[in-house]
């Protein structure tokens, strides 16, 4: 069963909430993994893995590539507002990518996380 926008409603210690409608997700990144993948929750963040080398923020532009293509949305759909050379990391679509499916597909997403 999907859940619906209003059923996805963050509680304190999770990894998204939504200002408005936009979606925001607080990310763990884990840069030169051996593969790129969207891990379990930890704690209050969504654990991200990535291929590239933590240099020059590499990692990062790696990390929204890689978003993109699991959400389907272009790169540029994808803002890192913190944490650019760090592993932690707030990361939300820009507004005009709420209408593009990234929101519908962090709906999923959350569904599938949170059971």
């Amino acid at each position: 069963m999907k859940k619906t926008r209003d059923q996805a409603v963050a509680t304190t210690k999770s990894f998204f909430y939504w200002d408005g409608e936009t979606l925001v997700l607080n990310i763990l990144g884990k840069p030169s993994a051996r593969q790129d993948a969207i891990g379990k929750p930890k704690g209050p963040q969504l654990k991200i893995s990535v291929t590239a080398a933590p240099r020059a923020g590499r990692a990062t532009d790696h990390m929204v590539r890689f978003l993109a293509e699991e959400f389907d949305v272009a790169t540029g759909d994808i803002e890192v507002v913190f944490g650019r050379m760090n592993v932690n990391k707030t990361a939300h679509p820009i507004p005009q990518a709420a209408s593009s499916g990234l929101c519908a597909a962090g709906i999923d997403l959350i569904a599938v996380l949170t059971g």
